[in-house]
């Protein structure tokens, strides 16, 4: 009789049909601060998988995802306007300067912000302002300017090494950036990579090869601005003009006496390009 009820149970459970992969819906848009472009999420819900670093890079693949250098978080913060989560293409987080001027922008789209607001990063508090399209983003203070060998590093809440060329239009950026950035000297992180060509008294070029991209971007914030204070230490200035791939932006500062530098403010345009829905099979 035992068996007769172990067959009956076995005949109906072949009877039920298999789940299907379970599925995500994300409303989502598109931000780009001079070229740098990333998703950006509406998460005070903390709906969005906890690091869940295969999604991350699911959704910033340009081939088969949205496509973006970044995905950012809009998360609720007590204490603060919201808290950025930001997250490079390949999943691996750090700070990010263009990223935090389209986060700005955006939590002004969502509501959340007026045209100033204090937030929370990775590498602790900012505040922005906002004008227009323009956001004037406070970056943390610098405590010094480190040689590396003829060039420089520099930690804007994400580390960079920074080298002057004579050319930076012609100069083979990816070859020579991935160079650096796995470079013994950095290992096992590794650093963002910025070849500088100065233009004027206080204009420079800057071309960047990021790391968490593994390629070289149109712009990066925290790279252009690590550029502006080698070349404002050097040249005695405290405002220095900057053009990317993806457009100009302005870095402002102050040194003290120790030479650490104060005051930084990041500034440049923040758009949002469009919105839209995507649907993920998570099984």
């Amino acid at each position: 009789m035992q068996n007769d009820k172990n067959l009956v149970w076995f005949l109906n459970r072949s009877k039920i049909p298999k789940l299907s992969k379970a599925k995500m819906e994300i409303i989502f848009y598109k931000y780009q601060g001079t070229g740098n472009d990333f998703v950006m999420i509406d998460d005070r819900s903390e709906a969005f998988p906890e690091d869940n670093l295969d999604l991350v890079q699911k959704l910033c693949d340009r081939k088969f995802g949205i496509g973006a250098d970044g995905l950012i978080l809009i998360r609720s913060k007590k204490g603060y306007d919201f808290e950025m989560i930001y997250y490079n293409a390949d999943g691996s987080q750090s700070m990010c300067g263009n990223g935090a001027r389209c986060a700005v922008a955006f939590s002004k789209y969502l509501g959340i912000i007026s045209d100033e607001t204090h937030f929370l990063a990775i590498d602790g508090p900012h505040e922005a302002k906002v004008t227009g399209q323009e956001i004037e983003l406070g970056m943390s203070p610098v405590s010094s300017l480190a040689n590396a060998g003829q060039d420089f590093f520099v930690n804007t809440g994400s580390p960079h090494h920074v080298r002057f060329v004579s050319d930076v239009t012609s100069y083979p950026v990816v070859k020579e950036g991935a160079a650096i950035r796995y470079s013994e000297t950095y290992a096992p992180k590794g650093t963002n990579v910025n070849f500088v060509t100065p233009l004027a008294t206080d204009e420079i070029h800057v071309r960047t090869y990021e790391r968490g991209v593994e390629n070289e971007t149109l712009s990066c914030g925290t790279g252009v601005t690590a550029c502006a204070l080698v070349y404002g230490y050097q040249n005695e200035l405290h405002e220095v003009k900057i053009k990317t791939p993806g457009g100009n932006l302005k870095v402002r500062f102050s040194e003290n006496a120790s030479g650490s530098f104060q005051n930084i403010h990041l500034i440049g345009p923040a758009e949002q390009v469009y919105e839209g829905k995507i649907r993920l099979n998570l099984g």
